[in-house]
């Protein structure tokens, strides 16, 4: 009897002490790519399966489903390992759901694309925002705005390429006309033509900076080492706007903001022009809600907005920011702690978080 414990006790221990263990525990549908088989139950599940926990002495791990049957384990009815692996059944779930709404005009409403699916409209909500930072309404929404943007460029009348892009009036494409374009449709349609961008170059302690207002607010704020590449890279930016060069009152509000980046604790109070996607949008705020010396790893900025799994997503917004400091995407850390993905260069992102710590 004393054997058979030890031996039991042995068989918890290397389990304990293999990673797959607290993948287990955790439910992590990452490591899915292996499965564990009880002996208790004679059953074998996936890392993520929602079944009671085992003992650890009972749990045997595996790489494929057919290992797991030599052994003469028998599929889990629950999670169903012998399938794809539970990520790419959701991926192909959005890949599915992505390809219904753009083949639909207008776009489902949420009920039937999940009905046609074969799930709840809650898991698909759930399993879509995950895998893409979006709910299926705003991607319709985003696929929408992609959908004028490209008819105004080619259609003979702004009414035409609103119905083209598939808004059932006018009229309630003009009500959210300004946060879709981020212009008027007509100014849009000229691809920007006529609107006016104010400017200017200038030195703080992180080096060149390029500071551009436009008539709603801050529109970028552009660090680096040269003077020529951040106007080129405003210019390809605002391809047809009218660039001009900041008069003395502008030259007040660009030594505000370069005050700012320098002290960013200070805090800036000037108007932002942010144009970005929905979801670009909602990360670009929960950075803005990090407060000045305090930090977020990526993980948790996306467990903020409530979608654990866009993670790298999140990342990506960091990367599309063109506002420095103002949206201090320095402030978004690895999850170890590690500085990591600053668009403007590592030094810097060093430097910022620096200065807010002191």
């Amino acid at each position: 009897m004393n054997q058979i414990r030890r031996t039991a006790s042995e068989l918890a221990a290397a389990i304990l002490a293999d990673p797959r263990w607290a993948r287990l525990l955790a439910r992590d549908a990452g490591g899915d790519g292996a499965l564990y088989s009880v002996s208790s139950t004679g059953v074998y599940c996936r890392l993520s399966c929602g079944a009671r926990r085992p003992r650890p002495e009972h749990v045997r791990f595996h790489a494929t489903a057919a290992e797991a049957e030599a052994a003469g384990f028998r599929a889990c009815l629950r999670c169903r390992p012998a399938g794809l692996p539970a990520v790419a059944q959701q991926s192909a779930l959005v890949a599915e759901a992505c390809r219904r709404i753009e083949a639909a005009s207008p776009p489902p409403e949420a009920a039937a694309l999940a009905a046609g699916l074969g799930v709840s409209v809650s898991h698909l909500h759930r399993v879509f925002r995950a895998v893409t930072g979006l709910t299926p309404r705003a991607y319709a929404a985003a696929l929408r705005a992609r959908r004028l943007r490209d008819a105004l460029a080619g259609s003979s009348s702004v009414t035409d390429a609103i119905y083209e892009a598939g808004y059932g009036s006018s009229g309630r494409f003009y009500e959210a006309a300004n946060a879709t374009l981020g212009m008027t449709p007509t100014a849009w349609r000229a691809g920007g033509a006529g609107e006016e961008i104010r400017f200017a170059l200038g030195s703080c302690a992180l080096g060149e900076i390029l500071v551009a207002q436009s008539t709603r607010g801050l529109c970028a704020i552009l660090l680096g080492d040269d003077a020529e590449a951040l106007l080129a890279e405003l210019q390809e930016r605002f391809p047809r706007a009218v660039l001009l060069g900041g008069d003395a009152g502008f030259e007040q509000m660009v030594a505000r903001v370069v005050g700012f980046v320098e002290a960013p604790a200070t805090g800036l109070d000037l108007p932002l022009d942010i144009r970005g996607t929905a979801f670009q949008a909602r990360v670009w705020q929960a950075l803005r809600d990090i407060p000045p010396g305090q930090t977020a790893s990526y993980a948790e900025v996306a467990l903020r907005l409530g979608q654990p799994g866009a993670a790298r997503a999140v990342a990506a917004a960091c990367a599309a920011n063109a506002l420095a400091v103002a949206i201090p995407c320095h402030r978004v850390v690895r999850g170890d702690g590690a500085l990591a993905g600053f668009r403007w260069g590592i030094a810097r992102k060093r430097s910022l978080l620096e200065r807010e710590a002191g």
